[in-house]
């Protein structure tokens, strides 16, 4: 039996009935009860612990039930995040910095999680610009899924040269001597992109190891509790997956997964679908780390790249037929999954497919999904729910929304996705964010744009017919979330019985203004009943430190999110506050095949 612990004197978010408590006990890893705080109390027996919320706001756990852990974690440490910066003076200082104490052969590598219109400066650097802080030190820097930016350095490091042919579906942009720039284009294809990430040098597996607790803690910072992981591009099973097997054989998982895989071969993906539910158990491991299926990627025909730059892609004519296959199987195996889809016109023939394969095969009882879906019709999100199949979204669109109006206007914008609509016609919705390559893993620039529908930039998307109220946007993070993993009767809320994941933040999430929703943060996260996440007034229940990073490593040195409070207070993640609060003072501070491996250089989502 685990110690009994009453956490007291704060303003609890339970999802259940009634909403808000003041107390809470937990034990065995459980929500024991909920209530006052005198009640509660006065059930502690001896050996009980106590701990005083301070009249802070605690929620269930988040659960984003679309993210890339798994290959996220491995890379972490490695990475530059622009996540969150204000100005892109910032973020070039950071990477120059970061240039200098990169040793060779490694790169500087800023992989996504931001937008040029997050920037009070409006733009992103130009190559002229990333060359001239980095001379000599391979820089690669990627742009949501429209393009990737690499210095002279990078292009010698990966061997583009005037002779190096266009990658079916990308380009390399090039001067009018037919030398490459460094500019890479996804048109629209985004393989491009990720193909040529994959050529840098990658941590050692214990450093992998580290790297990934470190990617856990900084989750378990912004309150979250569980993630969905859909599987990705150079994702492969079983190899990719050794280092958190590792870590959760050795009791070290800070985060609850559910994983999904995700073919990596065009043309044999049945072949992989195949050999995995014929070796592998659905939902084996238990509720810290699970088999959750198949997907995001089912065949490569169905690749709705989702670049708003470029127009939408035509899908093969071959879809249906090779989909067929990988449905089939998967419905016969009573193996749940989940599909990348973004247009209204490539759900609509998913669909097809997925109603002629439900005819001979039930889909009933399956947890199957769309994921993205910005663009899904009324009559397809009906569809939807009659084969029993949910819509995972993500906010794409607070980072593209500006590109999205340009191509297809504001009125077009407005259900993108039609969130409401789905709720109301009875769909299983969940929330999250599809970081870390384009959007940011930060769920309260999630949860900021389901409330006030506005882009990372401030543009406003979405009437009030298609934004939510916090409490709405809180059980799509949480309990809404939970369905796709199968996991609804265990976790979602704080009611008695429930897993005991619930974070305590830094404000009120039900009373800040809108634009403080994405600057919350986490003092205490709790899995279990364990604490894993500790700071400030809840400092002394802190977990251990962790392994230190590489010395070099820019999480070393900036941590992971955007940090306003130590940044400008102490500049403990970027090291100038100066800059800062003189702009605060003005009122602008503000927040071939052989060569392309087609083989395996899948889109990357």
């Amino acid at each position: 039996m685990s110690q009994k612990t009453i956490y007291h004197n704060g303003k609890i978010a339970t999802n259940s009935t009634p909403y808000f408590a003041e107390a809470m006990a937990v034990e065995d890893g459980k929500v024991l009860a909920t209530g006052t705080s005198s009640n509660l109390l006065q059930t502690r027996e001896a050996g009980t612990k106590l701990v005083d919320l301070g009249g802070h706001t605690v929620i269930p756990g988040l659960n984003d039930s679309h993210m890339h852990v798994i290959r996220g974690g491995l890379h972490y440490n490695l990475e530059l995040r622009w996540d969150g910066v204000p100005f892109l003076a910032d973020a070039m200082r950071m990477l120059k910095e970061q240039v200098l104490r990169t040793p060779a052969p490694q790169w500087v590598r800023v992989v996504g999680g931001w937008t040029e219109f997050q920037f009070a400066e409006r733009r992103m650097p130009t190559l002229e610009e990333i060359n001239k802080v980095a001379p000599d030190t391979p820089v690669f820097v990627l742009h949501l899924y429209d393009r990737a930016m690499l210095n002279a350095a990078a292009l010698r490091a990966v061997g583009y040269t005037k002779d190096t042919p266009d990658p079916p579906g990308g380009e390399i942009q090039r001067d009018k001597r037919g030398t490459p720039t460094g500019m890479l284009i996804a048109s629209p294809n985004a393989s491009i992109l990720y193909s040529t990430l994959a050529k840098g040098p990658v941590l050692g597996y214990e450093d992998q190891l580290i790297s990934t607790r470190h990617f856990m803690r900084e989750l378990n910072r912004l309150g979250i509790t569980s993630v969905i992981d859909a599987g990705g591009g150079f994702q492969n099973y079983p190899d990719d997956y050794k280092v958190i097997e590792e870590l959760h054989k050795r009791g070290q998982m800070t985060l609850r997964v559910a994983y999904n895989l995700y073919t990596q071969h065009p043309k044999h993906e049945i072949e992989d679908f195949n050999k995995w539910t014929s070796s592998a158990s659905l939902y084996q491991g238990d509720h810290t780390l699970r088999l959750n299926g198949a997907g995001e990627n089912l065949v490569f025909a169905g690749a709705d790249f989702e670049d708003f730059l470029q127009p939408r892609p035509d899908l093969d004519h071959t879809l249906e037929t090779q989909l067929e296959i990988v449905v089939r199987l998967l419905a016969e195996k009573h193996w749940p999954f989940r599909l990348h889809a973004t247009y209204n016109e490539s759900i609509e023939r998913f669909l097809n497919v997925f109603e002629k394969v439900d005819r001979d095969i039930p889909f009933k009882g399956l947890h199957w999904c769309f994921d993205h879906a910005e663009t899904i019709s009324d009559q397809n999100i009906d569809r939807t729910v009659a084969l029993g199949g949910g819509i995972a979204v993500q906010h794409r669109m607070a980072f593209q929304g500006e590109y999205f109006v340009k191509h297809y206007g504001a009125e077009a914008a407005k259900r993108t996705p039609p969130i409401r609509r789905m709720l109301e016609i009875g769909a299983h919705v969940g929330a999250g964010t599809d970081a870390t390559r384009v959007a940011s893993f930060n769920p309260y620039v999630s949860l900021y744009w389901l409330v006030s529908g506005r882009t990372v930039g401030g543009m406003p998307l979405y009437g009030g017919e298609n934004r939510m109220s916090r409490e709405e946007a809180l059980r799509l993070y949480t309990q809404g979330s939970s369905w796709f993993s199968a996991e609804e009767d265990v976790k979602g809320s704080l009611a008695p019985g429930q897993l005991a994941d619930f974070a305590v933040l830094t404000s009120d999430f039900f009373s800040v203004p809108e634009q403080e929703i994405k600057n919350l943060q986490s003092v205490l996260t709790v899995v279990g009943g364990e604490v894993v996440y500790a700071s400030e007034d809840f400092g002394q229940l802190a977990p251990p430190p962790l392994p230190a990073a590489l010395d070099w490593a820019p999480t070393a040195h900036y941590g992971g999110y955007y940090n306003p409070v130590s940044h400008v207070g102490a500049a403990m993640h970027y090291g100038c506050s100066r800059h800062h609060a003189s702009a605060a003072s003005r009122g602008t501070e503000r927040l071939g095949e052989s060569l392309w491996g087609l083989g395996c250089d899948c889109f990357a989502f």
